[in-house]
């Protein structure tokens, strides 16, 4: 199912069957600041492995992130985090970053990396920061397959390539090209992992 969302007004009617549809397990394709990406709950597990596997890529191996509302809501998924790096967080977020730090209790196991990290968002886009908001939790963000990057930005073209892998593709307009920054964060000097449309100098 194609739905069309509003980027500045979503359509609260279809955020609500969005929401049902990641409540019952089901997987998403929809948009953030930088690149579309494979959505789910991120408690349900079959969907987390639903996601891998249209990935091909193993889930204890996947380093997959997820998408949270805001920064205090972040805060719950991580350990302590030091007055530093909430500066650095809060700086930079929302934006098109992840940020690796570490994972607290509250993060399932299937998606902590075997160093006991996570991937952290909060994308500068409504319509994902709305899905995260009315589902009352985090959903998972990770890249489409492939490097049909092009073809990624159109909705209508992702429609035709996983019309029949997901449930629903939310269509909020023409994508981005280029992946988020991702920043590690779990020493006591931030390290860039990957250089994405997040502007970052080294030292900061």
């Amino acid at each position: 199912m194609l739905l069309h969302l509003h980027p500045e007004n979503p359509q609260p009617r279809n955020i609500k069957t969005i929401v049902e549809c990641l409540m019952d397990g089901g997987v998403i394709i929809y948009p953030t600041d930088t690149i579309y990406g494979l959505g789910c709950n991120i408690f349900k597990h079959k969907a987390i492995e639903k996601i891998c596997r249209i990935k091909e890529v193993d889930p204890l191996k996947a380093q997959l992130s997820f998408v949270c509302y805001d920064l205090s809501d972040l805060s719950s998924y991580t350990k302590s985090i030091s007055t530093p790096l909430y500066r650095l967080l809060k700086s930079h977020l929302p934006g098109p970053y992840t940020f690796i730090l570490p994972a607290s209790k509250e993060v399932p196991k299937i998606l902590k990396s075997k160093k006991n990290t996570i991937g952290l968002r909060v994308p500068d886009n409504l319509i994902a920061r709305t899905i995260v908001k009315e589902s009352g939790g985090p959903i998972l963000s990770a890249s489409l397959p492939g490097e049909m990057v092009e073809e990624y930005t159109d909705p209508e073209l992702i429609n035709e390539n996983f019309k029949n892998l997901v449930d629903i593709i939310v269509d909020g307009g023409i994508g981005g090209m280029v992946p988020s920054t991702i920043i590690d964060c779990t020493d006591a000097e931030p390290v860039l992992i990957r250089k994405g449309l997040g502007e970052w100098e080294e030292g900061e």
